[in-house]
């Protein structure tokens, strides 16, 4: 973390800056707050009488300040409770996702999707960049604070390097399709959970199935775990190629390293070098046998 600017007592914008830079994107309050013990108290609540449902305080040692109450259960009508999508299930989201007959019904049913937590903590849904009826589909993992704001994927530092890297290859955003596997930007840019990433799975699988590319492009590990379904150690795998079949559609998938590793490692860009000219090799191939007389 950065160290806190010398003029942060003089200057509140400075101040804010540097808990932007830091992460920091939301005021939650003076004092922390034990989510895993409200959700706790949630699933305890319905057994016991109401008059029972307040939490005691964890910590009282002589010399501490009590830990603070959690606040009271989301009430029925709560936007996190209605149509009780707070307690849906990775079936829940493949029935919902499924029924999707385009994209941009997909997307609508998305916008009106609560059973993802990370919606109520992001700005706005990012869905996807680039052209629906390209060759190429690249899935990254989440949004982050850029791509929150513009509601695109990859607009950020790593979304520029990845302009630059589809560039040197003849590509461009209007050749190819971004989506993300988890479309909301978790808190502080951390790394989605797996319950989150498996609620988001369906939802990306059915665009995969809609935009029918010929070619998929995982950047990163965790974007390979959500796609191929297992636990991938992406700095031996990059630069792989697998047979990749989604509902009735069938293609190739090549698994890269995610933009942002080569801004953190700038002497593992050769690697990127050799997976895009992989890539362009495997289009040109493909274009020859699409031409070729029959």
């Amino acid at each position: 973390m950065a160290p806190q600017p010398d003029n942060a007592d003089h200057d509140p914008i400075a101040l804010v800056d540097w808990y932007r830079s830091a992460g920091v994107d939301i005021a939650v309050g003076e004092k922390p707050v034990d989510r895993f013990a409200a959700q706790a108290a949630r699933r305890a609540a319905p057994a016991r009488p109401a008059a029972q449902r307040t939490l005691p305080d964890r910590d009282n040692r002589p010399g501490r300040e009590p830990a603070a109450r959690m606040p009271a259960p989301p009430t029925p009508n709560s936007p996190a409770l209605k149509a009780g999508q707070a307690d849906m299930t990775p079936d829940d989201a493949r029935a919902i996702a499924a029924s999707a007959r385009t994209l941009e019904d997909l997307r609508e049913k998305l916008e009106a999707f609560d059973g993802c937590g990370l919606k109520f903590s992001a700005t706005q849904l990012v869905f996807s960049d680039g052209n629906p009826q390209a060759r190429i589909m690249l899935v990254g993992e989440a949004p982050g604070r850029e791509e929150d704001l513009q509601g695109k994927p990859f607009v950020g530092r790593s979304g520029h390097l990845l302009d630059r890297m589809l560039g040197a290859i003849g590509l461009d955003r209007t050749r190819v399709y971004i989506a993300n596997s988890v479309p909301w930007r978790p808190p502080g840019n951390r790394a989605p959970t797996p319950v989150e990433t498996e609620l988001c799975l369906p939802f990306l699988r059915r665009q995969i199935e809609l935009v029918r590319p010929e070619i998929l492009v995982t950047l990163g590990g965790p974007a390979a775990n959500a796609v191929f379904g297992e636990h991938i150690a992406i700095t031996r795998a990059r630069g792989q190629w697998r047979d990749l079949t989604i509902g009735d559609h069938h293609m190739r998938a090549l698994m890269m390293l995610h933009p942002a590793f080569f801004l953190r490692q700038p002497a593992s860009k050769r690697n990127a070098w050799r997976d895009l000219l992989s890539l362009k090799k495997a289009m040109e191939a493909h274009d020859d046998a699409t031409h070729s007389p029959t």
